[in-house]
C-alpha cells in the first residue's frame, strides 16, 4: 500500500509571500502614482485647455504653468506649517505609540500666545523693521516655551499615570485635554475669529520668477520651518538625548536597562513637539492674520493626515507629508473650490490607509506592550 504523501506547504507559502510583496510594492508605488496624478493632470490641463486670465485688458485663456507654479509655492508655504505640527504627532507616536489629539489645540494656544506677546510688547503696523527683527523672535521663543511646557504638563498629568493602562484610556484622555484647551481658547479670545495685525505685510512681493509671485508670507513660513527641522534632525541624530529618544522609541524596557531615564526622555519628546507646535502657531497667526479657538481642531486633523501620509513615527515623512498636503489644499482651493478641500484631503487619508498604512517613508514599529 502506497504511503499517502502529505500536502506540500511550500507552494502556498511561496505564493503568499509573492502576493504580500506585490501588495507592498503596489501599495507604495500606487500611492506615489496617486500623488503624482494631481500635478500631472493640472500641468496637462494648463498647457492644453488653459486657465482664465487677462491679456491686453481682455479676458482670455492662458496656456502656461504660472498658475500651477503659484499653487505649488503657496502650497509649500502652507505645508511648512502643517509639517511643524505633524512632527509633534510623529515624535509622540514614535516614542509611546499614542496619537496626542490635544496637539492641535496646543498649536492653537501657540497662536493666541504669540498674538498676546507681540501686542504686549507693542508690535504693530507702525513698528519699524528693527523692532520686528527683535520682537518677533522674542515672541517665537515665548510661544515655543509656553507650548512646550504645556505639552509636558499634559504628558505628566494625563498620560504618564495611564502608561500601563489599556490603549483606550490615554486616547480618551487626549480627547479630553483637547476639549479643555478649546475652552481655554474660547474664554481667552471669544467664540468668533479674531483679526490680528499684518506685521510682515504678508502679501508684499519678495520676488517674481517667470510670473510666479513669492510673497513675504511664503518666505516667512519656510524660513521658520527649515532651521527648526534641521536643528531637530541634528538633535535626534547627533546628541546623547537624541540617541536616548531613538532607543526609547525602539524598546523602552531595554533602554531603561541600559540606564536611560525613560520618563525624562518621554517628557523631552513632548517638550520638543509642543515647542514646534508653538512655533507653527505663531507663523500661522502671521500667515493667516486671523486666529480662532477652533483652529486647532482642523489643523490637528490635517497635520495628522500629513504624519500618516509620510509615515507616522518618521520625521522626514512628516515634513514631506505636510508639504504634499499643503500643495493639495492650495490646488483644490484655487481650482475646484474650498468646500471640496476637506473631501480631497481626508479622502486621500482613507486611500493611504488602504494602500499603504505605514505611509510613504513609514517603517515597522514595535508593538505596544
Amino acid at each position: 500500500m502506497e504511503a499517502r504523501s502529505l500536502p506540500s506547504r511550500t507552494a502556498p507559502s511561496v505564493g503568499r509571500t509573492a502576493l504580500l510583496k506585490i501588495r507592498t510594492v503596489a501599495g507604495r508605488w500606487g500611492l506615489v502614482a496617486l500623488l503624482l496624478a494631481f500635478p500631472i493632470y493640472f500641468l496637462v490641463h494648463d498647457l492644453t485647455t488653459g486657465y482664465p486670465g487677462y491679456a491686453h485688458g481682455h479676458a482670455t485663456r492662458v496656456h502656461d504653468l504660472t498658475y500651477l507654479g503659484t499653487n505649488i509655492v503657496q502650497g509649500i508655504s502652507n505645508g511648512a506649517i502643517w509639517a511643524l505640527i505633524a512632527i509633534g504627532y510623529t515624535l509622540v507616536y514614535g516614542i509611546i505609540e499614542l496619537i496626542n489629539f490635544a496637539h492641535g489645540d496646543v498649536f492653537m494656544i501657540g497662536s493666541m500666545t504669540g498674538v498676546s506677546v507681540w501686542s504686549g510688547i507693542g508690535l504693530g503696523l507702525a513698528t519699524s523693521t528693527l523692532g520686528l527683527v527683535v520682537g518677533l523672535p522674542l515672541a517665537l521663543l515665548v510661544c515655543m516655551i509656553v507650548c512646550g511646557v504645556l505639552n509636558v504638563l499634559i504628558e505628566r498629568v494625563g498620560y504618564r499615570p495611564l502608561r500601563g493602562a489599556p490603549r483606550l484610556a490615554p486616547l480618551i484622555t487626549a480627547v479630553g485635554f483637547s476639549f479643555i484647551l478649546q475652552n481655554v481658547g474660547l474664554l481667552w479670545r471669544g467664540g468668533s475669529t479674531v483679526g490680528v495685525s499684518d506685521l510682515v505685510r504678508e502679501n508684499k512681493t519678495v520676488v517674481q520668477i517667470s510670473g510666479v509671485v513669492i510673497h513675504r508670507a511664503d518666505v516667512l513660513s519656510v524660513a521658520v520651518t527649515i532651521p527648526l527641522v534641521i536643528l531637530l534632525g541634528w538633535f535626534v541624530g547627533r546628541t546623547r538625548q537624541g540617541r536616548a529618544m531613538r532607543a526609547t522609541a525602539q524598546d523602552p524596557e531595554a533602554a531603561r536597562l541600559m540606564g536611560i531615564n525613560v520618563d525624562w526622555t518621554i517628557s523631552l519628546t513632548f517638550l520638543i513637539g509642543g515647542a514646534l507646535a508653538g512655533a507653527a502657531g505663531l507663523v500661522y497667526a502671521m500667515y493667516e492674520t486671523t486666529i480662532w479657538y477652533l483652529q486647532g481642531f482642523e489643523a490637528g486633523l490635517i497635520a495628522f493626515t500629513a504624519a500618516v501620509m509620510g509615515g507616522i513615527g518618521n520625521i522626514k515623512g512628516a515634513v514631506i507629508g505636510g508639504l504634499i498636503i499643503g500643495c493639495i489644499q492650495q490646488t483644490i482651493d484655487a481650482r475646484v473650490g474650498p468646500q471640496w478641500t476637506p473631501f480631497f484631503v481626508f479622502g486621500l487619508l482613507i486611500i493611504i490607509l488602504v494602500l499603504r498604512p505605514q505611509g510613504l517613508l513609514g517603517e515597522e514599529t514595535r508593538e505596544a506592550g
